[in-house]
């Protein structure tokens, strides 16, 4: 296999199948490396914050996929650590429409211009953001890589889009150690009309506590086959 170039560089985990990822839909799973917060309590640390110590996936595989299980799917899934924060994500969403499937992205909305890129071109249909709490609870949920001031101006304008196209998002959040039913309730008063959070049960990460760190969402661990 040649080295993979852009972002199939960051293409580190593949799931063929998903039942229950994009609700009402069956589809398939990339997983991208990196992610731009720290959360404690991440449920793909390794992929998020050391995607080196997984092997790179052979796009021509991951191509050959899609093409041929088109007629089975009813979407991809692009998720992470968070997609946003990979370079030329835009070409890889472009490759992955060529299939004439569409598209989910999985983001913490922390790069909002990148959201409303992906969605200006039509490369991505719907995203699904995951609301972490209440701004002032950003700091302490994101291992201190985001503010309440930066959390309230991407957030803001993450839900301006929604609000303008309410059929490209919908929004979960995870009930983690500290979030109270209060602030779960502080978070859905943040969201555009006619929008709902997802609540999603909390799963505690298989790790030691010196890897604590990013995104807290409850999530497999990346899959690696290609059939």
């Amino acid at each position: 296999m040649s080295e993979p170039k852009g972002a199939w560089n960051f293409v580190r985990g593949f799931e063929n199948l998903s039942l229950c990822d994009w609700p009402g839909r069956t589809s398939c799973i990339i997983f991208l490396g990196g992610c731009n917060l720290r959360c404690p309590t991440c449920h793909n640390f390794q992929l998020a914050w050391d995607m080196h110590s997984l092997p790179v996936l052979d796009p021509q595989r991951v191509k050959a996929y899609l093409r041929d299980r088109a007629g089975w799917l009813d979407g991809v899934t692009i998720s992470g650590g968070e997609p946003t924060t990979v370079p030329g994500v835009g070409e890889l969403a472009f490759e992955v429409r060529k299939t004439g499937l569409p598209v989910k992205m999985d983001s913490n909305g922390m790069r909002p211009e990148v959201i409303a890129e992906l969605l200006q071109e039509k490369l991505v249909d719907t995203f699904a953001v995951d609301v972490k709490g209440p701004y002032a609870k950003y700091p302490s949920l994101t291992g201190n890589a985001v503010s309440e001031i930066a959390a309230r101006a991407n957030m803001a304008r993450i839900f301006e889009m929604a609000e303008a196209l309410p059929g490209a998002f919908y929004f979960r959040i995870t009930q983690v150690p500290g979030l109270t039913k209060a602030d779960i309730a502080v978070a859905q008063s943040y969201l555009p009309p006619n929008h709902e959070l997802k609540i999603q049960k909390y799963v505690p990460p298989r790790r030691t506590t010196e890897h604590a760190k990013p995104n807290h969402e409850e999530r497999r661990p990346a899959g690696n086959l290609v059939d």
